[in-house]
């Protein structure tokens, strides 16, 4: 498994944040791709492509994308939004970067109700676009348990349908970061490396949460994930310092790349 940061997580500006993730031992980056600089309806194609240029001319890699616009359980702005990610997934294939994640909103309990059949009809729209490129459109796990999310992209129907795998979310939600993996084991294709706090939800520094990580690397492991551990860091005095130590502690751990 390989390192990345979240560029989110770098106050810094674009082209500051690859080198300074570079410089602190990341292998790669996971871009944040909405509504800022690099969003598909402010990226032109020559952008695109010197982006791609000045990446590799820095030997750092593209984890996956960020492309969280809030979800598509609102029907008021789901069409706009369906719109938008797809424009997404074209960035995903000039920036030659598969992975797209997102928060897909809340999974209704209903699973017989319309607004359950309409999310699902909302993801199979953009899964569809995705995997008929060669890509795929990753759920950020959180708001409900694995089996919860695992029933619901299986409701989905398709290839392009996978999960971007946040034990943080999990724990902080009160489900089981280190089980649900198994339970999600066919869809993981990206994780976040973050940490959390079960019982008054926050998240923290990561190995000073309830996340066991050498347990949870030893889940991925189990189900042959050999992706990214990318680090995300939403909060704290000095989130650079935090990204800092937790590449340490993660490049400390068995299965991941030095």
């Amino acid at each position: 498994m390989k390192v990345g940061i979240i560029t989110a997580s770098l106050p810094l500006e674009m082209k500051a944040a690859l080198r300074k993730a570079k410089e602190i031992g990341a292998h790669g980056v996971q871009l944040w791709v909405a509504n800022n600089e690099l969003d598909p309806r402010n990226l032109s194609r020559s952008g695109r492509q010197e982006l791609v240029h000045y990446m590799a001319s820095l030997g750092i890699e593209r984890a996956a994308l960020c492309g969280d616009i809030g979800g598509f359980a609102d029907p008021a702005t789901v069409d706009a939004r369906i719109a938008h990610t797809k424009e997404m997934f074209d960035l995903c294939v000039d920036l030659d970067t598969p992975i797209l994640t997102t928060h897909i909103g809340l999974v209704p309990e209903d699973r017989d109700g319309p607004a359950y059949a309409a999310l699902v009809g909302a993801v199979r729209e953009v899964a569809e676009y995705a995997a008929a490129r060669d890509c795929c459109f990753a759920t950020e796990t959180g708001p409900e348990s694995g089996e919860g999310l695992a029933a619901f992209l299986r409701a989905v129907n398709s290839g392009g349908a996978k999960v971007n795998y946040d034990p943080a979310n999990l724990c902080m939600s009160g489900f089981d970061p280190i089980g649900d993996v198994a339970v999600l084991r066919d869809f993981i294709v990206h994780t976040h490396a973050k940490d959390g706090i079960r019982k008054e939800p926050q998240e923290v520094a990561l190995g000073k949460g309830d996340v066991n990580f050498p347990e949870y690397l030893a889940a991925l492991r189990a189900i042959g994930y050999s992706g990214y551990l990318t680090i995300e860091r939403e909060c704290g005095d000095d989130p650079v310092a935090d990204i800092v130590e937790a590449i340490a502690f993660l490049k400390q751990q068995e299965g991941v790349e030095p």
